[in-house]
C-alpha cells in the first residue's frame, strides 16, 4: 500500500474540495494524509470572509468542509503563514505534493487619476471589513455621503452595492461584523450606483443574484430597459445564445420592469460606463465616466462623458494572486499548466484560474488537479511533514481549536439572534482556540 503526504496551503473552498477529492480517490492500495495549512486562525476562506452576510444559504457549504475535516488522515494547521512560519521549499521537501489554494487577495487597480484619493476603496479591503476579517477591522470607511459608486459588473460588485443600499436593520439577524453594522446604521447613503464599462450581455452577474434584487424590501432597483433591449438585439444577431446569458438578460429585464415601491433607498445598475477620472480635494467628490458603445461585438469609447457626484467609490474589478518566494505570477494567477506548477507543486482555485466562477466551480477544478497529482506521484517520501518545520513555540490552531472558536462565536450569536458573532481580534481568536 502506498501512503502519500499532501500539503494544502489555504483553507478556503478550493482547499477543502481538493482534500475531498483526495479522500474520494483513496483505494486499498493508495491512501493520503492531508495537512491543511492556513494563515488565519480560522478556516473556510471566502465562505467566512467573502460571502455577503445577507446570503446565509451560500455559507451552508461549511457543513461539507466540516465533514471533510472529520475524515481520518486530515489535519488542520491554522495560524501558520507560508513564507513567514514555513518556506515553500521546505514544504515541498517534506511532502509528496503541495497544493497552493491561496486564492486571489490583491484587488486590481483601475489605473486612472484620483484612484488614491481618500474614500476610494478596493473590494479587497471593503468586503473583509464588513465580514469581520481580523486584518481589516481598521479599514477607514466614511459613509457620510448620499451617493456611493461601485465600479465593476460582477457578483462582488452587486454584494457590495446591496450591503450599502439595504436598510441596515435587515442585517441585524446576519453575521455582519459588529463594527461594520454600527457604521452602516449611521450611513447617509441612499443611492448606490453600480457602473460597468461593458454592456449588459458582458456582465459577470449571475441570474440568481439578479433575481434577488427586486426582493429587497426597502430599496428600489433600477436598470435602463433600453440598455437591456439593445443588448438583447445584439446577441440575437450572434445566432445561438448561451442559456446563462439569456437568463441574465431576462433577470435584468424583470428588474427594469419591476414596480417601484417609492422608498428613499435606491440601487441603480449602469452599463457602458467606463471610469475616466476620480476627482476630489484630498477626498473623492466626483467620478467622470466615458460613455462606451458596442460596435461589431466590441466595446469602444465615444467622445461623450457624464459624471456622478459621490463621497464613496468602491472598485470591484477583480483580484490578483499574492506572490510567494519561488513562484511566478502571470496575468494575476500563479503560472501553471492545468494546475501543475512544477515537479511536486500544484495550484487550484482562484490562484490557478483567476477570480472566476462560484464556490462550486472549485469542486471540479480541484478534482482535475487531484487526478494530475495522482498521475505524477512517485515513491512516497519518508518525512515528518509540517511538524518538522514549525518551531516548538509556534501556536497552531488545529481542528479542535477551530471548533472551540466556532462554538464560542455560535453561542454568542444565539444570544443575539444571529448565526454567529465573529471574533475580529487575532489574539482573542488564538486565545479561544487554545483554551
Amino acid at each position: 500500500m502506498a501512503a502519500y503526504k499532501i500539503a494544502i496551503v489555504g483553507a478556503g473552498p478550493a482547499g477543502y474540495f481538493t482534500a475531498q477529492a483526495l479522500q474520494n480517490a483513496q483505494t486499498d492500495e493508495l491512501t493520503f494524509t492531508i495537512d491543511m495549512i492556513e494563515r488565519l486562525p480560522t478556516p473556510w476562506g471566502l465562505v467566512r470572509s467573502g460571502v455577503a452576510p445577507d446570503h446565509p444559504k451560500i455559507k451552508t457549504v461549511s457543513k461539507v468542509f466540516e465533514k471533510i475535516a472529520k475524515e481520518n488522515g486530515f489535519r488542520l494547521f491554522a495560524n501558520v503563514e507560508l513564507g513567514k512560519d514555513i518556506s515553500l521549499k521546505d514544504l515541498r521537501d517534506q511532502y509528496d505534493a503541495v497544493v497552493l489554494a491561496t486564492g486571489s487577495a490583491a484587488g486590481r487597480k483601475l489605473g486612472i487619476a484620483g484612484e488614491d484619493l481618500e474614500n476610494v476603496l478596493s473590494s479587497a479591503d471593503f468586503v473583509p471589513w464588513y465580514n469581520a476579517h481580523p486584518d481589516f477591522t481598521n479599514v477607514e470607511v466614511d459613509l457620510n455621503t448620499d451617493t456611493a459608486v461601485v465600479i465593476g459588473a460582477g457578483n462582488v460588485a452587486m454584494d457590495i452595492a446591496r450591503m450599502l443600499a439595504i436598510n441596515p436593520s435587515e442585517l441585524d439577524s446576519t453575521d455582519t461584523a459588529e463594527h461594520a453594522l454600527t457604521k452602516l446604521k449611521q450611513s447617509n447613503i441612499r443611492c448606490v450606483i453600480i457602473c460597468g464599462r461593458r454592456g449588459p450581455e458582458h456582465a459577470a452577474f449571475t441570474a440568481p443574484e439578479l433575481r434577488d434584487l427586486p426582493k429587497l424590501e426597502n430599496t428600489d432597483v433600477y436598470i435602463d430597459a433600453d440598455q437591456i433591449n439593445q443588448a438583447a438585439l445584439r446577441i440575437e444577431q450572434l445566432g445561438e445564445v448561451e442559456k446563462d446569458l439569456r437568463n441574465n438578460l431576462e433577470a435584468m429585464r424583470l428588474i427594469a420592469e419591476h414596480d417601484k415601491k417609492g422608498v428613499d433607498r435606491k440601487l441603480e445598475i449602469k452599463f457602458l460606463a467606463n471610469p475616466k477620472e476620480i476627482k476630489g480635494n484630498g477626498k473623492v467628490s466626483e467620478v467622470i465616466f466615458t460613455i462606451n458603445e458596442v460596435k461589431d461585438g466590441k466595446v469602444v469609447a465615444t467622445d461623450k462623458t457624464f459624471s456622478i457626484k459621490t463621497g464613496l467609490v468602491i472598485t470591484a474589478i477583480g483580484y490578483d494572486a499574492v506572490e510567494y518566494q519561488g513562484i511566478k505570477i502571470e496575468k494575476g494567477r500563479i503560472a501553471n499548466i492545468a494546475g501543475h506548477v512544477e515537479h511536486n507543486l500544484y495550484v487550484t482555485g482562484w490562484a490557478k484560474r483567476g477570480p472566476t466562477g462560484v464556490i462550486g466551480t472549485n469542486k471540479s477544478d480541484s478534482a482535475d488537479v487531484v487526478q494530475l497529482i495522482i498521475e505524477n506521484l512517485k515513491e512516497p517520501k519518508q518525512s515528518e511533514g509540517i511538524t518538522a518545520l514549525l518551531k516548538s513555540a509556534h501556536v497552531v490552531i488545529d481542528q479542535t481549536g477551530w471548533e472551540k472558536i466556532n462554538a464560542s462565536e455560535v453561542i454568542s450569536g444565539e444570544l443575539a439572534g444571529k448565526p454567529r458573532i465573529k471574533e475580529v481580534d487575532w489574539k482573542r481568536l488564538i486565545s479561544l482556540g487554545t483554551s
